[in-house]
């Protein structure tokens, strides 16, 4: 049964379709104000025929509750840059940015954000020698006193904590190395991937707490989709949407099996919204577990979000 209900306050229509489950919201035009929760997919491999181009990476625009967020910077400034024009996002107003991993294609078009919003927050991985700067004790190292000063570390004086340089020296850079809320109802889930490849790969996860469950943006999700919603469970075990990289883009069908099931099943997900590496089996998989919950995400696709369903 179709009901529309009106809100003045926004002069927005909704069409809401009731199915056993609340199921995807029909948005009129009037809903493009900023303040309409949303996930804008900035740059991805694959979309629709558009003005953007499609190129292998992850950002997308995350607007909720009157906060804007700018989840990762895809793999190429000049790309990001056209694509941000076309899509008419504005990234010069942001509240802050997450770079999930220090991989190039999340952080390569961070010479153009930083560029239109030098002063952004920054919220990044915290590791050891790590591209965004970071810092240790001097006490990580062994140290020979018996050696002349000339062999020694800063002459056997060194300073108690030695901090290192980032590629990005301006960025007004917080990092991160556990899971902690950063806003009212906005979380980092920090987790480190024990897959090879990426070993001792630390990743950021969002995790947005809404009235209908966990909204969670992941980039890659290297430390392992079910490790991240686990997390993401204890701060609320409904999980309402995921959308992002699920790195399944090389995985056997019995790996995909696995994962495709602990969503549907065991965590029993309302809605998913897979790009980047989750590959391509890994999109019929999930599309064919989900059926209608499962929302198409390429370049250039508005995900609505109003805290209680999700739409394409």
């Amino acid at each position: 049964m179709a009901v529309r209900r009106f809100c003045a306050l926004h002069n927005i229509a909704y069409a809401v379709l009731l199915s056993g489950f609340i199921g995807p919201m029909a948005a009129s035009a009037a809903d493009a104000g900023a303040d309409m929760p949303r996930i804008t997919i900035l740059y991805d491999a694959f979309g629709k025929p558009s003005g953007m181009e499609k190129d292998w990476g992850y950002s997308a625009l995350v607007e909720y509750g009157g906060k804007r967020i700018l989840f990762d910077t895809g793999d190429n400034p000049e790309i990001l840059a056209r694509n941000v024009k076309e899509a008419h996002a504005d990234l010069s107003h942001l509240d802050f940015v997450v770079l999930s991993h220090r991989h190039a294609d999340h952080m390569g078009g961070m010479s153009y954000l930083l560029r239109i919003n030098p002063k952004v927050k920054i919220y990044a991985p915290r590791e050891g020698f790590g591209i965004y700067g970071s810092s240790l004790p001097s006490s990580f190292y062994r140290r020979d006193e018996s050696l002349p000063v000339e062999k020694r570390y800063y002459e056997g004086k060194p300073p108690s904590v030695m901090k290192f340089g980032t590629a990005w020296p301006n960025a007004n850079f917080e990092l991160a190395e556990s899971t902690t809320t950063i806003a009212p109802g906005i979380h980092l889930i920090s987790l480190v991937s024990d897959k090879p490849g990426t070993l001792e790969l630390r990743e950021l996860s969002l995790a947005i707490d809404t009235p209908a469950g966990i909204v969670l943006v992941v980039g890659c999700a290297h430390p392992g989709i079910e490790n991240i919603v686990q997390v993401a469970a204890g701060i609320d075990r409904h999980i309402h949407l995921i959308a992002g990289g699920l790195h399944l883009v090389t995985a056997t069908d019995a790996e995909i099996s696995k994962v495709v099931q602990a969503l549907h099943d065991t965590w029993q997900v309302d809605y998913v919204a897979p790009g980047h590496c989750t590959g391509e089996p890994a999109f019929a998989a999930l599309g064919t577990a989900f059926g209608d919950r499962y929302l198409y995400a390429g370049l250039g696709t508005q995900l609505k979000i109003d805290g209680r369903r999700a739409e394409p």
